[in-house]
């Protein structure tokens, strides 16, 4: 195994850990509400059982996966670098969305290798790439903002002196937060109900998505808010960058001088 494939792996192993560590939590997490003494007497007529040493293990797990992950992941050529631990940790996340986009496209191969060619369709495969869908979604915003990839319109930012535009990024940061604020406290409450008496999707697996994606969305929220706070204080004594627009020639210098760096590396 070359150098290259081994920092590959490197760059897998905590996110893969991480996602197989949440996905059987999430599988089990009727017990943690059970345990913690959240579940209502409705509940308690579906759901039974409390947490056990294996739970608590993979809690942990998590938690080291998430951690170790942060401190260890490691940003390529094309990436804008982090500058601190919170940018490390959106990186992180933004590794775990690759991983979760690339088992979106396995489940959907084997669903259409077992519909078309066995004609055994599973029940589950609709179902699950919905549900990693809006992880993907969410998750990966966060990612856009840390590389700063988010859509902006720089036709009057960038003739504007650097202390206007310092005023323009902090009136944008405030907006987001504002929106953020009004997200969690409008949401809040719907998504505490929703993930307290584990809503399912009501189809015939039944997987637990609103119980998960509304808190999560919320989670996702602050997560892009505090992210565009910590860009905010990190560019702000960095020069004005200039934007310009990318012609057809920029464009296929990229392409060539990428053929290029493919062709050295065979």
């Amino acid at each position: 195994m070359d150098d290259k494939n081994i920092n590959v792996l490197k760059e897998i192993i905590w996110p893969a850990i991480f996602i197989a560590g949440l996905s059987f939590v999430i599988s089990v997490f009727p017990r943690f509400i059970i345990t913690f003494g959240w579940a209502s007497d409705d509940f308690l007529s579906i759901y039974t059982g409390s947490i056990g040493f294996v739970d608590l293990v993979v809690v942990l797990i998590i938690v080291a996966s998430l951690v170790l992950g942060t401190m260890m992941v490691k940003h390529s050529e094309n990436e804008v670098a982090p500058e601190n631990f919170f940018d490390k940790f959106a990186l992180f996340l933004g590794r775990v969305t690759m991983l979760l986009v690339v088992s979106l496209v396995t489940a959907m191969l084997i669903e259409v290798v077992l519909r078309y060619v066995f004609e055994a369709p599973t029940v589950w495969a609709n179902e699950l790439c919905l549900w990693m869908s809006g992880f993907v979604f969410l998750l990966s915003g966060l990612y856009a903002m840390q590389q700063r990839n988010h859509i902006r319109i720089y036709l009057l930012y960038d003739i504007l002196p650097r202390n206007w535009q310092r005023t323009c990024d902090t009136i944008s940061v405030l907006l987001i937060l504002f929106f953020a604020f009004s997200m969690v406290y409008g949401g809040f409450g719907e998504a505490q109900a929703k993930f307290l008496r584990w809503e399912t999707f009501g189809t015939y697996w039944d997987p637990p998505l609103p119980a998960t994606i509304k808190p999560t969305i919320l989670i996702a929220v602050v997560l892009v808010a505090v992210q565009a706070l910590v860009n905010l204080v990190a560019d702000w004594n960095k020069e004005p960058e200039n934007h310009s627009v990318i012609d057809e020639e920029e464009v296929e210098s990229i392409i060539q001088q990428q053929t290029r760096k493919e062709t050295s590396n065979v």
